[in-house]
């Protein structure tokens, strides 16, 4: 995978985790860098750690689903995508109290924000996708976004959140588009 791909794969992964920093960084009174540290880094790691786990469900799996690879990953990426862009424009924005600060909510959040990249990882088995440099990317991209969101939102609330989850899904929809042109034109 190009690097520019997993770059821009990489923020469109980020953006579930972006849009839940602005939320935590709305809800939060007293915003110091150690609270946008603690989120940063946990939304960073989930999205590290599942597209390994991910990885490895996918390596079972690739001998059984090698030709129809490609699809899946279009599939899988499009419907992400798509569903990230369904939720952003189908309503106003509406902000949850929640306390991302607490280590179970923040937790949940974590792992909320990170299934995607579960899937992510399972198209990378297929793919045969270099997994230890992959998740680092991701990992780092997801902790400098977020990390930038709980500040955001902390600032400026609303404004962000929304564009951020319709440009991720598009940015999702368009690489798997991407990996379906390039192999179907790989056959011709």
């Amino acid at each position: 995978m190009e690097l520019l791909t997993l770059f821009l794969l990489a923020c469109g992964l980020a953006m579930d985790a972006f849009a839940v920093s602005i939320t935590s960084g709305l809800s939060i009174n007293q915003l110091k860098f150690e609270h946008a540290f603690k989120i940063a880094f946990a939304f960073g790691l989930f999205q590290a750690i599942m597209p390994v786990i991910g990885w490895l469900i996918g390596l079972g799996l690739r001998d059984w689903l090698m030709a129809i690879d490609h699809w899946i990953a279009f599939g899988t990426l499009s419907f992400i995508g798509g569903r990230m862009i369904y939720e952003a424009t189908r309503g106003g924005c509406t902000i949850k109290v929640i306390d991302a600060l607490d280590l179970k909510v923040l937790f949940f959040l974590s792992v909320a924000t990170s299934i995607d990249a579960l899937i992510v990882g399972v198209g990378f088995a297929f793919l045969q996708i270099l997994i230890t440099c992959s998740v680092i990317i991701i990992g780092l991209i997801t902790f400098v976004i977020s990390f930038l969101g709980v500040f955001l939102g902390h600032r400026f609330g609303c404004l962000f959140k929304d564009k951020a989850e319709i440009v991720g899904g598009l940015v999702l929809i368009v690489i798997g588009t991407k990996i379906l042109i390039e192999h179907l034109m790989g056959m011709a």
